[in-house]
């Protein structure tokens, strides 16, 4: 890390930056969504994130929709799918210092772990965040130790025929993604993008585990740590994002859970606010000032009645657009459970509602991309929406 100097001037040259990538675009971003989409729906002219489509369909965890989440038998099929990015992966590390793939450093839930004897003295109750979880944690292990373990169904009550393909797959690294991201873009004759997010990485700087040095060596050493660079970083801990932008160039977003949330680095350091705080127009400027985008929950795009149905729009896509940030928000999926009451059908679990009925109401908030377990609906939709 530089000079105290150089950490202000890297910051001036980020908010530079998302004046330059996106600014202009107060123009283009406030264009209806219908307009958006229409001349939009193809790769652009250019390199970064102006040459994606609006709005950007971004395989969440790869096509968990259809495979076990983050492993590259879901990655590989996003982009077979059609998804314009994909979220490869959400980044934890191993105790060995390797940075690695999965939802969340409990591995209990997405591998096949507890079927391995000679680890079940690994099984642990920790505090993460702030909620005791109990399970096996990745810090715990070598990369050596888990590459012993494959990937399972995280959901499988919602998702049956995924367990189908439980035991397939690896968890990958993240350098391994990276190579992988270079040979798909030879393969395909396209840049092929990806969205990794920093997970909890308040708690894993407490264990001497900082994730942000780590993923930024990564991105160096590969040569993808530009402000062009297809790779875009994410966190839900603006601070992550904040350390981010002092050690690479690459398109940053900041995510955004409930508004009656606090941010849990907020809660370490003591900052009193909310997430609602800091969709407000001034919590929108000072994100702008370190990060080009931000990810929030749906729910902050269009609020929900108690029923589960949807209920107003709020002015999140028009503020966040006036100080030049992009939205992303997640989650897109195809099952009852996860849409909004009047998009569902029937009462199965595993059932698909309408889907094409739900993207097509949050495209119409003018969002630029969205998080999607399913892209070839979110592409199909895009398609629906851009033709009127």
């Amino acid at each position: 890390m530089g000079s105290q100097d150089e950490q202000t001037d890297g910051t001036g040259r980020r908010a530079l930056l998302g004046a330059a990538v996106f600014g202009a675009g107060g123009a283009v971003l406030g264009l209806s969504g219908t307009a958006r989409a229409a001349g939009s729906a193809g790769h652009g002219h250019g390199g970064g994130l102006k040459s994606l489509p609006v709005p950007t369909i971004i395989g969440h965890r790869g096509a968990s929709g259809y495979r076990p989440e983050h492993t590259f038998g879901s990655y590989q099929l996003a982009l077979d799918l059609g998804a314009d990015i994909v979220e490869a992966g959400d980044l934890v590390p191993t105790r060995d210092g390797h940075i690695v793939c999965r939802h969340e450093p409990e591995i209990g839930g997405t591998t096949d772990v507890a079927d391995h004897k000679e680890f079940a003295d690994r099984k642990k109750t920790k505090l993460l965040d702030g909620v005791s979880t109990t399970g096996w944690f990745t810090e715990d292990f070598t990369l050596a130790e888990l590459k012993t373990l494959r990937a399972i169904e995280r959901i499988p009550a919602n998702r049956p025929h995924n367990t189908l393909y439980d035991g397939r797959w690896e968890i990958p690294t993240f350098e391994e993604v990276l190579k992988w991201q270079d040979e798909q873009t030879r393969k395909r004759g396209k840049q092929v993008w990806i969205y990794p997010e920093t997970k909890h990485p308040t708690y894993f700087r407490k264990l001497g585990l900082g994730l942000e040095e780590r993923v930024a060596k990564l991105l160096h050493k590969h040569g993808k740590d530009k402000r062009n660079s297809p790779v875009i970083l994410q966190s839900f801990e603006p601070t992550s994002i904040q350390r981010l932008n002092k050690l690479v160039d690459n398109p940053l977003v900041v995510l955004l859970s409930a508004a009656n949330t606090r941010p849990w680095d907020f809660v370490e350091t003591g900052d009193p606010r909310t997430v609602a705080d800091l969709i407000t127009p001034k919590g929108l400027r000072e994100i702008a000032g370190y990060a080009q985008g931000i990810g929030p929950t749906l729910d902050l795009v269009i609020t929900k009645k108690a029923d589960g149905s949807l209920d107003k729009e709020t002015t999140l896509v028009a503020d966040a657009h006036k100080v030049g940030l992009i939205l992303h928000p997640y989650t897109m999926r195809n099952e009852n459970p996860f849409l909004p009451l009047e998009y569902r059908k029937g009462t199965d679990a595993d059932a698909y509602g309408d889907a094409f009925g739900a993207f097509k109401r949050y495209f119409a908030t003018g969002i630029d991309g969205v998080f999607t377990d399913n892209a070839d609906t979110g592409v199909l939709a895009r398609a629906d929406f851009a033709n009127g």
